[in-house]
């Protein structure tokens, strides 16, 4: 009977350790690793920021982020799944692990990365002042713009560029482009800023109501910013997975191809 208590035991901890060993092998495992055995890639992005990442008339994400955000699931070998949610939301996803990456136009900070990793940039561009049709040789100047609210997404580069460029004037946040495009239309705000691509974007949709202002904005103000993913720290291995695929499509011009395809897209949805 003894010894049958006593092989039963072996038997239990022969179990536990292989357990134990299974366990201890997936906790080893890197972000990549598990990305690959979980047979997906979770995005998260912000789809109402056309050229980059909105949705076509059959409401499918698509713009030139989701097609990057494509091309590096098929390179690592595995499914693409967009989560989409507000932008000031995706670097906390991003470092909580609700999502593996964040592509959404990102613009690389000293402040964003204190807590999150940048993969190579994809792209450059610079900013636009956007008020209401009339208005463009009105707000020209920093000193125009005194006690004047000036919009920004919020959590984005541009909210920064408006809190550190014009301490003289107020910030005004929301969490979406459309709905401060309304708001530079009623008069409530003097105008928005914007990188280059959407700012062109969020004219063309206006139907001649809202216009660039003739105003250019200082180079240390953060003006011109470089577009890149975001990944959580300590991840060195996805990361080069991440940044072999953008240094390859801006090599050999495949992004900007699919840029440019992004923005005659939008102009025919209206975005």
């Amino acid at each position: 009977m003894k010894k049958l208590v006593v092989f039963a035991l072996i038997a239990l901890l022969s179990l536990a350790m292989v357990f134990a060993a299974g366990s201890s092998e997936k906790s080893e495992m890197n972000k990549l690793d598990k990305i690959k055995a979980a047979g997906k890639l979770i995005v998260g992005t912000e789809a109402q920021y056309a050229p980059y990442e909105f949705k076509d008339a059959n409401a499918n994400f698509v713009g030139c982020d989701i097609w990057l955000a494509q091309q590096i699931a098929d390179s690592i070998g595995v499914k693409l799944e967009i989560v989409d949610m507000s932008f000031d939301g995706i670097i906390p996803a991003v470092t909580s692990g609700q999502v593996d990456i964040g592509i959404a136009a990102f613009t690389a900070t000293p402040e964003r990365a204190e807590v999150i990793d940048f993969s190579s940039s994809y792209e450059t561009s610079t900013q636009y002042l956007i008020v209401k049709a009339g208005n463009e040789n009105v707000y020209t100047t920093k000193a125009s713009l005194k006690g004047q609210k000036i919009g920004a997404q919020k959590g984005t580069n541009q909210s920064q560029i408006v809190k550190n460029g014009f301490p003289e004037s107020e910030l005004f946040e929301l969490a979406k482009y459309p709905a401060l495009a309304l708001e530079v239309q009623n008069g409530n705000i003097a105008g928005l800023v914007a990188d280059q691509a959407a700012g062109e974007s969020i004219i063309e949709s206006s139907e001649g109501k809202l216009v660039k202002a003739n105003f250019t904005f200082d180079p240390e103000d953060g003006a011109v910013g470089t577009k890149n993913a975001v990944i959580q720290k300590g991840n060195p291995e996805l990361v080069a997975a991440v940044n072999e695929v953008i240094d390859r499509v801006v090599a050999d011009g495949s992004f900007l191809e699919e840029f440019n395809k992004a923005v005659e897209l939008a102009a025919t949805l209206g975005l």
